[in-house]
């Protein structure tokens, strides 16, 4: 397995755009993606928990009850959530792309991000699809920017490798800064693939993976109503079509995992107003439950996330956490460490304070990725959580964020 350059546009058959259309009021920032495979593709998608939810999101269900796509469109800068005409604007964006691409709007995908409760305008989106669709091609980075809200960074990757001898390429492109807590998927990801894969596999594929990447990482703990993860698989590699578990569909799993671990390492470090990306591994555990349990109270811990924004080493709030994970822990076996590029210090052992540098640990701590190591010592398993720091620009970005 390789990574490769092209996002979403390195499997073959795809090709995708982002344009500026007016959703947005900074005429420098794209506000409109559109993602197109040239060959009708199987489908699957998970969504938000939320039970205040995105139009988008009600007629994307209904698209994909068939298991069949060949496009995705989304805007930014409005969410098109709590909106009285929400399920008729999404329908027309479904619309729009049948007009312009000549394929059937049942087989689009539709997603918008941005300010909930306003009212989305269909004029700007209809305005630029000409645009949109002429632009159509090997750009990836544009629908990865036009998909952006508060987020500062492009998150792409793709990667290839062999099922039967054939290659096969996977690319995906998320969205993600705030109001990020998952409770199935997260924020809004597009992952293609021109792997051969049924749709009720590429289901199973998904559901299973987004429980270990995507439900586990969390920038506030608040989930977004809009939250979603689709993946558009056309088969244009020409190899065996996986319809069943086995070892071509190991292969299969093992390259969407390698995306979308990518793809949440790069929205959790991209947390708003973050500066440094929290990855908690839990080991020695009794139960995955409780592995992950452990991980995510710690990542989610406000003053866990604000210790390591001073680079302080308050294991405290790490055992506070644990200890309020709503799971059975041993708490005087539990060992805790941090490690960076700096180096590794042990802070706790067997649930109590251990002799150590401060002056090392801040060292530690001054880097830009984290790890949080927790061993249980209670079993064999293991789990891992993604998170940020919290910073005083999450407040500023978040107070200002209508304005």
């Amino acid at each position: 397995m390789n990574i490769i350059s092209g996002g979403v546009c390195a499997p073959k058959g795809f090709a995708a755009n982002g344009v500026h259309c007016g959703i947005r009021k900074n005429k420098s920032k794209r506000d409109l993606a559109l993602i197109y495979s040239e060959f009708p593709a199987n489908a699957a998608a998970v969504y938000t928990t939320n039970l205040v939810k995105g139009a988008p999101l009600t007629v994307t269900k209904n698209n994909l009850a068939d298991g069949k796509a060949q496009a995705i469109i989304c805007n930014s800068g409005n969410a098109n959530t709590c909106n009285p005409n929400g399920i008729e604007i999404a329908e027309q964006m479904c619309k729009l792309v049948e007009k312009n691409l000549n394929i059937n709007a049942n087989d689009v995908i539709v997603a918008s991000t941005g300010v909930i409760g306003q009212e989305l305008s269909i004029d700007p989106i209809e305005g630029s699809m000409t645009e949109l669709v002429k632009g159509l091609g090997d750009h990836s980075e544009k629908a990865a920017e036009a998909i952006m809200t508060t987020d500062t960074k492009i998150k792409e990757i793709a990667v290839s490798f062999l099922v039967d001898g054939v290659e096969c390429r996977i690319g995906g492109i998320a969205k993600g800064s705030g109001m990020i807590h998952p409770n199935m998927a997260t924020m809004l990801v597009f992952i293609t693939t021109d792997c051969n894969i049924s749709s009720e596999m590429l289901q199973v594929a998904l559901s299973d993976d987004v429980k270990d990447t995507f439900n586990m990482i969390s920038v506030d703990g608040d989930t977004s109503t809009n939250d979603m993860v689709a993946i558009m698989a056309n088969g244009a590699a020409g190899n065996k079509d996986i319809q069943c578990k086995g070892e071509a569909y190991d292969i299969f799993a093992q390259a969407l995992n390698t995306v979308t671990r990518h793809l949440c390492r790069a929205i959790a470090a991209d947390g708003e107003g973050a500066t440094k990306l929290l990855e908690c591994k839990v080991s020695g555990a009794d139960s995955e439950s409780t592995a992950k349990a452990v991980a995510k109270a710690v990542v989610c811990s406000s003053l866990t996330k604000a210790a390591m924004f001073g680079a302080d080493a308050n294991w405290g709030r790490i055992l506070c956490s644990i200890g309020y994970s709503n799971v059975e822990v041993d708490v005087e076996k539990v060992d805790v460490c941090f490690s960076s590029a700096r180096g590794q210090i042990n802070v706790c052992k067997s649930g109590m304070g251990v002799p150590f540098s401060e002056e090392k640990a801040k060292d530690i701590l001054g880097e830009s990725e984290i790890t949080i190591l927790i061993e249980l010592n209670s079993g064999e398993v293991y789990a891992t959580a993604w998170g940020c720091d919290l910073t005083y620009d999450y407040v500023r970005i978040n107070g200002e964020y209508r304005s």
